[in-house]
C-alpha cells in the first residue's frame, strides 16, 4: 500500500532546511535537492534559498571553504578533484578560486607524499616503469597534479638513496 504524500509547508520547509544548516554547511544547490524531494515547487524552494541566505544559513563562500578543508584533511585529496565536485554543486569558478586561495600550495599538496609512500608499498608491477605508472594513475584519481605527483616520486626516490659515508 503507497502511502499519501505528505504536503508540507513552506514555513516548516524553511524551518526543516534552518536546522539542516545549522547542523552541516549546505550549499544553494545542496538546498534546491533537497527541497525538490519534497515535493514543494520551484518558486516556493527559490523563495526558501533566498530567505536561507538572507539570515546567513546559506554561505557559498563559508561552504567552499569549509568543503575544501574537510576534503583535503579527511579524504586527502588534491586540489583537481575538490574543483570539480565544487563544480558540479554549481558553485561559480570566481568563487572556487577565491576559496583555494586560503589555502597555500603546500597545505593542498601536504598529503600527497605519504599517500604515494603508503601505495607505492602496495603496488604489484614486473617493473619500476610499472610500478610508477600505477602511482601515478593513483596520484591524478585523487586530484593532484602531474607535477606534483613527479615531485613526490622523485622526492621519494632520493629518500630511498643510502647514504654514502666514507
Amino acid at each position: 500500500m503507497d502511502r499519501p504524500a505528505k504536503t508540507i509547508t513552506e514555513e516548516q520547509a524553511f524551518s526543516r532546511m534552518a536546522r539542516n544548516c545549522a547542523q552541516k554547511e549546505y550549499c544553494s544547490y545542496d538546498v534546491r535537492r533537497k527541497l525538490m524531494r519534497m515535493n514543494l515547487p520551484d518558486q516556493t524552494a527559490e523563495k526558501i534559498i533566498e530567505r536561507l541566505k538572507k539570515e546567513k544559513f546559506i554561505d557559498e563562500e563559508r561552504f567552499a571553504r569549509c568543503y575544501i578543508h574537510d576534503k583535503l584533511r579527511f579524504n586527502k585529496w588534491g586540489k583537481r578533484k575538490i574543483a570539480l565536485l565544487l563544480r558540479q554543486k554549481q558553485l561559480p569558478e570566481n568563487l572556487i578560486a577565491d576559496a583555494f586561495a586560503h589555502f597555500s600550495d603546500v597545505t593542498l599538496n601536504e598529503s600527497l607524499l605519504p599517500l604515494l609512500k603508503k601505495k607505492r608499498a602496495t603496488i604489484k608491477g614486473r617493473s619500476e616503469y610499472e610500478k610508477n605508472g600505477k602511482l601515478i594513475k593513483y596520484g591524478l584519481g585523487r586530484g593532484f597534479s602531474l607535477t606534483d605527483i613527479m615531485a613526490c616520486m622523485r622526492k621519494m626516490d632520493l629518500d630511498e638513496l643510502p647514504d654514502e659515508t666514507y
